[in-house]
């Protein structure tokens, strides 16, 4: 399946202020969201993308022959190594996996077919799945999976995940997911029953909610006023990490100071909790949990 950018329209329309400024394409992905900055922007203008993902850079590389576009390997924690400060005049977060990862089952990201426990976006990074399995403890798993898939039933999940691994009875993502299957007692109806403690094992061995916000907050620094941060998130973790890093900023002072608190805002916010429409949800299912926020510098 090809990979469909969500909220493509929407993001670029708000995201270009300045058809000749520099832009930021922080997941580029399968480069949906880079082409259309690219048509939106003039011959002086530039796009810089990045990626963790080695399969986008060299796709990238292959099919982006701009002479005004460029793109690192790098994560959004290395922003700031990227670009010099308030130099941006918009960056375009999109914090959701590209759908070819799902899609490859190579990858180990996928619970409908067999894929080997690696799980890694970035493959020069050493730690597999696999690899934390045979280091983890039950309840430190459980704690993972309750955090960042919000599982209610991941006692259940975790003890069935250490001690099938134990007996050799998970070899592959498909073994993870039948597992977890049997396990919940309590199966959803719009999405597998794995798919919470996929996404949680996902996020916590590529170290994403930490690195979002790190780049999150590299990005106030990076953009110029008027500039504006676009982000689209997937999961309630990801949307609370943009709402709070640009909140006004309250400084109060102590009884024994005279002054009033005060309120500092840095960004104002353009648009919040936009969500994909009805069309494009039927083209494309995966869009139903998006939900896009847009902040301009003040």
């Amino acid at each position: 399946m090809l990979h469909s950018p969500v909220l493509l329209e929407e993001s670029i329309d708000y995201l270009i202020t300045n058809t000749s400024g520099k832009y930021i394409d922080a997941t580029f992905g399968r480069g949906g969201h880079s082409k259309k900055i690219l048509e939106s922007i003039s011959k002086d203008g530039r796009l810089l993308a990045i990626d963790k993902d080695l399969e986008a850079i060299r796709f990238a590389q292959k099919n982006f022959k701009e002479k005004n576009f460029s793109i690192k390997h790098a994560g959004f924690e290395n922003l700031d190594m990227l670009c010099p400060s308030e130099e941006a005049d918009g960056i375009l977060f999109d914090f959701g996996l590209c759908s070819t990862h799902y899609d490859d089952s190579s990858r180990g990201f996928s619970f409908n077919e067999a894929g080997p426990l690696d799980m890694r976006i970035d493959t020069t990074q050493s730690k597999k799945l696999e690899d934390l399995f045979q280091d983890i403890d039950a309840q430190t798993l459980a704690n993972i999976i309750f955090k960042y898939g919000e599982e209610k039933e991941a006692r259940k999940i975790s003890g069935a995940i250490i001690d099938s691994y134990k007996r050799g009875k998970i070899l592959n993502t498909l073994d993870l997911a039948e597992i977890i299957k049997k396990t919940k007692t309590q199966s959803p109806k719009k999405i597998h029953p794995a798919t919470k403690t996929f996404q949680a094992l996902r996020i916590f061995l590529n170290d994403e909610i930490n690195n979002l916000e790190i780049g999150l907050r590299k990005s106030k620094d990076l953009i110029k006023t008027g500039g504006r941060v676009v982000c689209i998130s997937f999961h309630s973790l990801e949307d609370r990490s943009v709402k709070q890093t640009f909140a006004p900023k309250k400084i109060s002072y102590p009884k024994e100071i005279p002054l009033n608190n005060r309120v500092i805002k840095d960004f104002k916010i353009v648009a919040k909790k936009i969500r994909p429409s009805i069309d494009e949800l039927q083209r494309n299912k995966r869009s139903r949990s998006a939900i896009m926020r847009v902040f301009e510098k003040i």
